[in-house]
């Protein structure tokens, strides 16, 4: 995530005719609420893993005990990944140049191919149907 928000700062500074004029107090609104959204899909499914005495820890999927499929996991099978991509589109926003939304896609597009799909098969192989049926339930990010 931190390589994808400085290839974002880096297109803003190489390409700075595409800035975008926006006053404070509404570049600040802006980008204080997709903070806020992402601190909410950040912490919240944390806290449901907590209630369910399973691990938040995402280089060890097998060692889950409980599929979460509860409130913010009802609408994303990954809400901290995708309070991750919030934050950088928030970033982008901070800077005020559209080119730099490409940090959010690369990130979203990284994490699938190396974290996500990785922990659906553990998932898969540690939850059987049950995990089988909630993927076909809730989409892997919106």
């Amino acid at each position: 995530m931190v390589l994808s928000g400085a290839i974002a700062w880096g297109i803003a500074y190489a390409v700075p005719a595409g800035i975008i004029a926006l006053p404070s107090s509404l570049r600040l609104m802006l980008v204080s609420s997709l903070a806020g959204l992402s601190l909410l899909f950040n912490l919240g499914p944390k806290l449901a893993f907590g209630r369910a005495g399973t691990t938040v820890n995402p280089l060890r999927p097998a060692s889950s005990r409980v599929l979460v499929v509860t409130g913010l996991h009802r609408l994303s099978r990954n809400p901290m990944y995708l309070g991750h991509a919030l934050l950088l589109v928030a970033w982008a926003c901070w800077l005020r140049q559209p080119a730099a939304l490409v940090g959010a896609p690369l990130y979203m597009a990284y994490v699938t191919r190396y974290q996500i799909r990785p922990e659906e098969r553990a998932l898969s192989a540690t939850f059987g149907t049950a995990y089988e049926a909630y993927r076909a339930r809730v989409r892997r990010w919106l």
